[in-house]
């Protein structure tokens, strides 16, 4: 693999790489990386995997290579990563836009000690990464940072010279290595906003996230509160009449969301067309209407976070008032506290990356789970690279050549692992797990005394399977998730191996939890898309009238490669031994069974229950 990517650099050449975990991917890229002669950025999906790079790979190869090679490196996030000393020592605006410095209210404790402990990064020259910071939610990190669009800038910020966020972009303006996520680098590539210094050359790790995380990136969200929000900040800064004109207008916007049902929205009503626009040209005067100076700083961070807020919703009212044929709007229902939400998403993401990154740079694509349906073409061709243009010798404008490689793994999957289909099982339904499948769980989990994992397609099938083996099974300790922080979860289910860990997507991707204390995974059904998932479905209908075969595109893809990553949860060691059970008939039945059967590590198969219970207890008794 090595070799491979020191070819790609030097040839130019792009690169997918399926390496399973253990072949030790990460050093077989950063190697060549480190020896290229320019700039090379590292991006990948998880915390977890930077962490990694940062805190072990790269500094033990730094220690191996001495001084042989420019080994300089830097972590690069977007700006509400870090703390923000001006919002901290000047304090954050209130409704009218005016800056209190004293946190108020049920969140004041908890504010003190982030602002306290970002006060301790600064004197220490310590990085003010969220990661770091003491245990928060989202809305108390938010008292200690902005986004983009509500900075002062360098120019203008009083504490520019110590801000985390511009130390981090002037160490990564001098490194030979930045280290990113899939989000910053969409960003600074697809999106043009400038965040990552010049570099030649992109390995992608985690890839098979790399089309949601870049879509996640261009999509954009509008709710009336925000306009009303955005409104009432203006009024300490606009003396004419067009922050009242913005909160009308919010006015019309919810009686238009009030009016339209929640999924997709293909053709917006008259009356949604008409009021997205009248956000939009209110948002555009009221943005003119800010004045274009002041003296004081306090003054400036307050004007500059109001009308960040109206540039937000003037942006995102323009595009969802644009209705093109490239995006996809959908309105979400009201939830909790949480109001009803209009979203915007690009229907494809593969013309943006193949004209934006793939034209410009050399991009080495890897991760454990690129080969769908045995072949490389589905991930290639979602990430802008044609089936045609593999193996290719020259590029052009119109030709971006590429390779396919499989290293293959240390794992002898059809030694360690068996993969169960319970073939006699009904069809999954729409109301959730029957009968036959609770009884199934609870025969396995039994058998395996504890030591499951189950990946769930809901929330509330969890929660129903892990009550059932609750109730059955008292002897062992059953976790859904929502019972605790998943970390804590995770502790628990190491520690006792007497213990199954019931959840949904999060625990699909990312759990890593070797020896026996996973020795069942659990998987209740093919993990397809939603049939009311609005990006989705359009996808699905966009391949169909393409000529391709929307199914197969799109929600066979999705489902392949989630059963890879959730079946990949089993085998973490060369000592691990175990199953992976699919309550799903139609993976032994359906057309598309093989398809989705070749995109899993090459486990033994059985469709024999009696078989597996017996492997299982063997496995439990040691």
């Amino acid at each position: 693999m090595a070799e491979a990517v020191s070819k790609a650099l030097a040839d130019e050449q792009h690169l997918l790489v399926q390496a399973g975990t253990g072949t030790g991917k990460s050093l077989a890229y950063l190697v060549p990386s480190l020896l290229h002669h320019d700039r090379v950025v590292v991006a990948t999906a998880t915390l977890a995997l930077q962490h990694q790079l940062v805190e072990r790979d790269i500094p033990r190869l730094v220690q191996a290579i001495g001084d042989q090679v420019d080994a300089t490196y830097a972590v690069l996030k977007g700006r509400g990563n870090y703390a923000c000393l001006h919002r901290i020592r000047e304090g954050v605006p209130d409704e009218q836009g005016a800056l209190v410095e004293a946190p108020i209210g049920s969140m004041a404790e908890k504010v003190l000690e982030l602002r306290a402990w970002a006060e301790k990064e600064s004197e220490a020259s310590g990085s003010g990464e969220r990661d770091n910071a003491p245990r928060h939610t989202d809305r108390e990190w938010r008292q200690v940072s902005v986004n983009h669009r509500e900075c002062l800038g360098a120019s203008k910020c009083p504490f520019a010279v110590e801000c985390f966020a511009e130390r981090a972009r002037e160490k990564a303006q001098h490194s030979h290595l930045i280290i990113t996520n899939h989000s910053l680098l969409a960003i600074d590539a697809i999106e043009g906003v400038p965040m990552i210094p010049d570099y030649d050359a992109v390995v992608i790790d985690e890839a098979h996230e790399l089309t949601a995380r870049v879509t996640q990136a261009a999509t954009d969200e509008l709710a009336v509160n925000d306009i009303e929000r955005a409104a009432r900040r203006s009024q300490r800064w606009v003396e004419d009449e067009s922050a009242d004109s913005l909160g009308e207008a919010a006015d019309s916007l919810a009686e238009a969301i009030e009016a339209t049902s929640t999924g997709r929205i293909e053709r917006p009503s008259d009356q949604l067309a008409e009021a997205l626009a009248l956000v939009r040209d209110a948002a555009r005067k009221c943005l003119s209407a800010y004045p274009k100076d002041t003296t004081s700083a306090d003054g400036d961070a307050g004007r500059t976070q109001s009308k960040g807020m109206v540039q937000e919703v003037f942006v995102n009212a323009e595009r969802m008032a644009a209705n093109l044929e490239s995006d996809v709007l959908w309105l979400n229902e009201a939830r909790d506290r949480i109001p009803a939400r209009l979203h915007v998403a690009p229907l494809q993401v593969w013309g943006p990356m193949r004209d934006k990154l793939l034209s410009d740079k050399t991009v080495v694509f890897t991760s454990a789970t690129l080969m769908l349906g045995g072949d490389f073409n589905a991930v290639a061709t979602s990430l802008g690279l044609k089936p045609t243009e593999r193996d290719a010798t020259s590029r052009t404008q119109d030709v971006l050549p590429w390779r396919g490689l499989d290293v293959g793994s240390p794992f002898d999957y059809g030694q360690q692992a068996i993969l169960y289909v319970a073939r006699h099982l009904p069809p999954p339904g729409r109301d959730g797990l029957v009968k036959a499948q609770l009884d199934e769980i609870c025969e396995l989990v039994d058998a395996a005394g504890g030591r499951t994992l189950g990946l769930f397609s809901s929330r509330r099938a969890a929660e129903a399977a892990a009550e059932v083996v609750r109730e059955r099974l008292p002897h062992l300790t059953t976790l859904a998730q929502g019972d605790a922080q998943l970390p804590e979860l995770a502790k628990q289910f190491v520690d006792d191996p007497h213990t199954c860990l019931f959840g949904t997507l999060s625990l699909w991707q990312g759990l890593d939890v070797p020896g026996e204390t996973c020795q069942l995974v659990l998987i209740d059904r093919i993990p397809f898309p939603r049939p009311d998932d609005p990006l989705m479905s359009a996808r699905q209908k966009a391949a169909d009238r393409a000529g391709g075969n929307g199914f197969m595109q799109i929600a066979a893809t999705h489902a392949a490669l989630l059963l890879a990553q959730g079946s990949g949860r089993l085998i973490r060691t060369t000592t691990d031994r175990g199953v992976v059970a699919v309550l799903d008939p139609r993976l032994a039945t359906a057309r598309y069974g093989g398809f989705l059967k070749a995109s899993l590590p090459p486990m033994w198969t059985t469709t024999d229950g009696a078989l597996v219970r017996n492997a299982l207890a063997r496995l439990a008794a040691g």
